[in-house]
C-alpha cells in the first residue's frame, strides 16, 4: 500500500450557538444524531470547499450533543464519527493531526463496541484498514477482508463497494473494480443514497478510463 502523506491542517472552531431549552424540550439522543448524519451527507453532496466544511462543523456539534444525551447510542457515535472524518479530509484524502486521527477512531470503535453488526461503521472501519499506515493501525488485508464481508451480509452496501473499487484499481485490477463501482452507483441510485452518487460515477469513470488504458481483458 502507498504511504499516505499526514499533513497538519487547522480545523476552524464554528460559531453555531443553540437556543436554551428546558429539559423536556431537549431532542433525543436519535434525533441529534439523525441531524448530524444528515448534516454530514449535506456536506458529501455539496462542491464548495466553505459550504461543505460549515456542514461537517454543524454535524459535528449536533454529534456531541447526540452522544452526550445518549452515550449509549451507535448511530450518536457513528454520526459523529462520520463529521469528524470528513472534517479531517476536507482538504483531500490526507488525514491530519494524530489527535483528530485518534478521536475519529475512538467514535468508530465505540460505535461497533455498542453495535458489533452496525453495518456502515463494518464499512468505514475496512476502509480505515486499508487506507491507513500500519503505524497508525492500518492493515490491508484485515479491511479487504471486512469489506468483502459487508458486502456479504448488506448486498445494498454501497459505501463498502466504493472503498474495495479503489483497492482493486490501485492492485490493478481494473475490470472487477469497474463492476463495483457499476453495483454502488445502481444500488445508490435505487435506494436514493444521493451522497454516494458522485463519488460512485467518478470511481466508475476512473476504473473504465484504467481499464481502457491497461487493455485489461474483459472477464
Amino acid at each position: 500500500m502507498r504511504a499516505k502523506n499526514l499533513v497538519p491542517v487547522i480545523i476552524l472552531a464554528s460559531g453555531l450557538s443553540f437556543p436554551s431549552m428546558s429539559p423536556s424540550a431537549q431532542p433525543s439522543g436519535d434525533r441529534l444524531a439523525e441531524q448530524a448524519l444528515k448534516e454530514c451527507n449535506l456536506g458529501r453532496l455539496t462542491r464548495d470547499r466553505a459550504t461543505r466544511l460549515a456542514h461537517f462543523q454543524q454535524g459535528r456539534i449536533l454529534g456531541e450533543r447526540a452522544v452526550a444525551a445518549e452515550e449509549g447510542s451507535a448511530d450518536a457515535h457513528f454520526s459523529l464519527f462520520c463529521n469528524l472524518g470528513e472534517l479531517l479530509r476536507i482538504n483531500g484524502e490526507s488525514f491530519t493531526s494524530l489527535f483528530g486521527l485518534r478521536r475519529m477512531m475512538t467514535e468508530l470503535d465505540r460505535t461497533l463496541e455498542i453495535n458489533p453488526a452496525h453495518i456502515s461503521a463494518l464499512s468505514a472501519k475496512g476502509a480505515l484498514l486499508v487506507r491507513l499506515p500500519g503505524l497508525l493501525g492500518g492493515d490491508s488485508e484485515k479491511g479487504e477482508r471486512l469489506l468483502q464481508q459487508v458486502i456479504t451480509q448488506a448486498p445494498k452496501a454501497v459505501n463498502a463497494r466504493l472503498a474495495l473499487a479503489k483497492i482493486r484499481c490501485e492492485h490493478g485490477h481494473h475490470q472487477e473494480a469497474v463492476r463495483l463501482a457499476a453495483d454502488a452507483l445502481a444500488i445508490a441510485k435505487e435506494y436514493q443514497q444521493a451522497e454516494f452518487i458522485p463519488e460512485a460515477e467518478a470511481m466508475l469513470q476512473q476504473a473504465r478510463a484504467n481499464a481502457v488504458k491497461t487493455k485489461e481483458p474483459r472477464s
